[in-house]
């Protein structure tokens, strides 16, 4: 039985709903290393803490379905064990006993094309995108963004939407090296190869969910492989375009709680409009007998992660 960081055990009501939730598995067959900061990787056992995630959301016996941020394999799997890699980490999360909603992130793009992806995903879109939306109760609508829809990662070098990352990394950063951040100050370091952006069919998407949702009187939680707040992650971290994604959002008051997954270290906030952010822990970067994944138990008026071990537990109270 998984440990749990515990808040109070102040909601004794039922929540209407609840959900697991981890990311940045980034699973390899080969030996431990460090990131390019120098932060241990545990590749081989980060899979076993995904297997103990699903097995304590089973024991729980009453999670509605199941979210993953992203990078389910790491950039240094062997290209020809990528698509074994990847189906070993899914058939994990297939013995969950309910929904999957997954999301893709940059490890995932270094292994497969984007359009691979969103097929072993089995993503639900219906318009063969990775960005996609659905409602587990009346009250609630998930928006799940793709962070990589422009990006020079996982399509081929004629894709449109390729070419138009090529040229703005090409603008934004005058590095040889488009994943070093030398010489950007500030937010500007967020204008990195293994980021992305939310192109324009998916802000004027967004906008319409949005508009529609605030009709119905849903709120929306948001998820998205890169960060959209700078106050929750390092600017290295954020989407290209947050700024744009956030504007969007900002247009309307039915957006409550925006997770993330990328910056492993994770991260909280609270924006301007009362808008929660909340960045997660990865389970790449847990040490053997260590885990970093939860749940989140929804309610009308606030969210409440429960998390395991160093995934940091958060009550998101929401801003009536």
């Amino acid at each position: 039985m998984a440990s749990t960081n515990g808040l109070s055990n102040a909601h004794i009501k039922q929540p209407l709903f609840s959900f697991g939730v981890i990311t940045d598995v980034q699973y390899a067959d080969i030996p431990d290393g460090h990131s390019f900061l120098g932060v241990p990787r545990y590749y081989r056992h980060s899979i076993q803490v995904l297997q103990r995630a699903v097995s304590h959301w089973n024991n729980l016996k009453k999670l509605n379905f199941s979210m993953n941020f992203g990078d389910i394999v790491d950039g240094f799997c062997p290209k020809d064990k990528s698509l074994t890699a990847v189906q070993k980490v899914l058939d994990e999360f297939n013995s969950f006993h309910g929904p999957v909603y997954h999301m893709i992130g940059n490890h995932c793009l270094y292994n497969l094309l984007h359009s691979d992806l969103t097929a072993l995903f089995k993503i639900p879109s219906l318009h063969g995108e990775a960005y996609y939306e659905f409602s587990p109760s009346p009250e609630y609508r998930f928006v799940i963004l793709d962070a990589y829809d422009i990006s020079v990662l996982g399509r081929p070098h004629d894709d449109p939407r390729a070419s138009a990352a090529f040229r703005f990394l090409k603008e934004k950063n005058p590095n040889t090296d488009k994943n070093s951040p030398v010489g950007l100050a500030g937010l500007e370091k967020r204008f990195l190869m293994f980021n992305g952006a939310v192109g324009e069919k998916q802000l004027e998407w967004l906008n319409n969910v949005l508009k529609e949702s605030t009709e119905h009187g849903q709120k929306v939680i948001v998820g998205c492989h890169l960060p959209l707040d700078p106050n929750s992650a390092t600017p290295a971290s954020l989407l290209w375009n947050y700024e744009e994604v956030m504007e969007v959002i900002h247009r309307y008051r039915c957006v409550k709680v925006c997770f993330a997954g990328h910056d492993h270290k994770g991260g909280y906030s609270v924006d301007s409009h009362g808008v929660h952010h909340r960045v997660l822990e990865a389970a790449l970067e847990c040490p053997p007998g260590s885990d970093a994944f939860g749940y989140v138990d929804v309610y009308h008026d606030r969210l409440f992660l429960v998390g395991t071990d160093r995934m940091a537990s958060t009550e998101m109270i929401f801003e009536s």
